[in-house]
């Protein structure tokens, strides 16, 4: 009966501080009956706010509004709306049971409710891990105006909510990476070289226009500049290759690498769609994990999304000739690939070297890999001690052999993007428009 019911601070401080009269009484006699009529009227009071706590006129509602789904990496709301429908004004101290995967032990929100009113409370929860969220019971801890007791309701709101590759991202890449808003920041406005493109209209001039496009003949009849507009050749094959070996689980930012890549790959995929390419996907480690073969139909990028929500690093090494392999039964044709992995050291690089030549050979192939930003943050920082400078130099040759790999990947031909893991998706949008406009692909 008793297990709902807490006692507060006010509760403590309140017989804490008739306990310290009645040790005065001892002294000051004349004062010992008045601390016992205080004595009866506390205990009254808080037999009162229990009373009130237990009535049958206190109801309280509570209920969540949680998303469809949650997006990797993103800041998602959570609404909590509570309804006060006593008649009495009500101080509440909320507690939802969070999902696991978020380790929040220390959450809870403050109300205050009027009478038969109702209130809302949200907060953000950012997921750094793909999969099903469990949201368990939402804790009203209630107290009166008196506020010497608390009541605690437990109100089954059980829910869950899966956690996709970041739709959110995709989204606002999509936006920005559209030829007419391409200017905007982190999308480069890529200048297309050649003509190696299909005719499609004959428009205005405007200004940052090929003068090379202009078409003189349409200019002279109308009076104006026009220029000829090309569309880009389409139905090329684009395929996200994912490493999700254990050098892909390193952390940046509350996700992991592999977390980074699976995000960008999805972003990708929706551009290369977008731009009526056919978009692939196959991810590998000691073993081929999901493998889809480029398409550009209605439904495809939903199931790239749902193959990318289900996989999960795995503790072996890449298998390079097991890829190599892979892209030769399941490519048929010249193809874009967009390899997703990380080196961290010369001999990494070397050793899965010959097999990137070979798959080359075949393919375009742009081999993407990370930037330690934490390393870059700490040579960037001042050195105080002789100790920080021998630190540092050996974070300057790390930084530096990273940048030599580039060098060797294209010393044999090979695309590559060095990128920041923040800046993934971003990097990889670029570098296909980049090849894109080149004619390459």
């Amino acid at each position: 009966m008793l297990k709902p019911l807490f006692l507060t601070n006010r509760f403590f401080l309140s017989f804490g501080g008739l306990a310290i009269l009645f040790v005065l009484s001892f002294w000051a006699a004349p004062l010992f009956p008045v601390v016992q009529a205080l004595l009866v009227l506390l205990l009254s009071v808080a037999i009162l706010d229990g009373l009130l706590l237990f009535s049958p006129k206190m109801v309280v509602k509570a209920s969540r509004k949680l998303p469809k789904m949650m997006g990797l990496g993103d800041e998602s709301a959570i609404k909590i709306v509570v309804e006060n429908e006593s008649p009495y004004p009500l101080r509440l101290r909320l507690i939802d049971e969070l999902p696991v995967q978020f380790q929040k032990r220390d959450f809870q929100q403050q109300l205050q409710l009027k009478a038969g009113e109702h209130g809302q409370t949200a907060y953000t929860v950012r997921p750094g891990e793909r999969g099903s969220y469990a949201f368990g019971h939402i804790n009203l801890f209630l107290s009166t105006a008196i506020g010497l007791l608390e009541r605690r309701l437990r109100l089954p709101a059980e829910a869950e909510v899966p956690v996709y590759p970041s739709v959110l991202q995709m989204r606002q890449l999509e936006l920005r990476a559209m030829d007419r808003l391409a200017q905007q920041p982190g999308i480069k406005k890529i200048r297309r070289i050649g003509h190696s493109y299909e005719f499609e209209q004959i428009k205005n001039y405007v200004r940052g226009d090929d003068y090379r496009s202009i078409n003189w003949k349409a200019s002279s009849r109308r009076g104006a500049l026009m220029v000829n507009q090309y569309e880009d050749e389409r139905s090329q094959q684009v395929y996200a290759i994912i490493d999700k070996s254990r050098v892909m689980k390193m952390p940046f930012g509350g996700l992991s690498l592999m977390d980074y890549a699976i995000n960008a790959s999805l972003a990708i995929s929706n551009i290369v769609l977008r731009k009526h390419d056919r978009a692939g996907l196959i991810t590998f480690s000691d073993k081929l994990g999901a493998t889809l073969k480029a398409d550009s139909k209605g439904a495809h990028l939903n199931k790239i999304l749902q193959a990318l929500y289900k996989e999960r690093e795995r503790q072996g090494e890449a298998d390079y000739e097991l890829l190599y392999q892979a892209t030769r039964k399941l490519i048929g044709g010249r193809s874009l690939i967009l390899l997703f992995t990380n080196f961290e050291s010369q001999f990494a690089l070397e050793r899965a070297l010959p097999m990137l030549r070979r798959i080359s050979r075949t393919h375009l192939l742009v081999v993407i890999f990370f930037e330690n930003t934490e390393i870059r943050g700490f040579v960037e920082q001042p050195a105080a001690t002789l100790e920080d400078i021998y630190h540092q130099t050996v974070a300057r040759q790390f930084l530096s052999e990273k940048g030599q790999m580039v060098q060797v990947l294209r010393q044999y031909g090979i695309q590559s993007v060095l990128t920041r893991p923040e800046d993934l998706s971003v990097s990889t949008v670029n570098k296909y428009l980049e090849l894109k406009s080149r004619g390459l692909i």
